[in-house]
């Protein structure tokens, strides 16, 4: 991972980043039982997935290595909806 921030041209922001999925995560265990905490987190973890495929887009990644910022990003954009309505 420190390789990849490093490419990426965020080495000081890798730390951050892993703080960042790490609460988003507990935050959607934790969200099963408050629906706030669920919405915020699952909204934080989108946008986090969106700022990730930006940087492999500009980095002109493949579809394959970019799939999972994707993939993430819709799953929590739906969770997100989801916990809306």
């Amino acid at each position: 991972m420190k390789n990849e921030f490093k490419r990426f041209g965020l080495e000081k922001m890798g730390l951050t980043t892993v703080l960042l999925e790490i609460s988003g995560a507990l935050g959607l265990l934790i969200g099963l039982k408050f629906d706030f905490i669920l919405l915020i987190s699952s909204l934080g973890l989108a946008l986090l997935m969106l700022f990730g495929l930006i940087v492999r887009i500009k980095l002109k990644d493949s579809i394959r290595v970019s799939f999972p910022a994707f993939f993430y990003m819709v799953l929590n954009t739906y969770i997100f909806w989801e916990s809306i309505i």
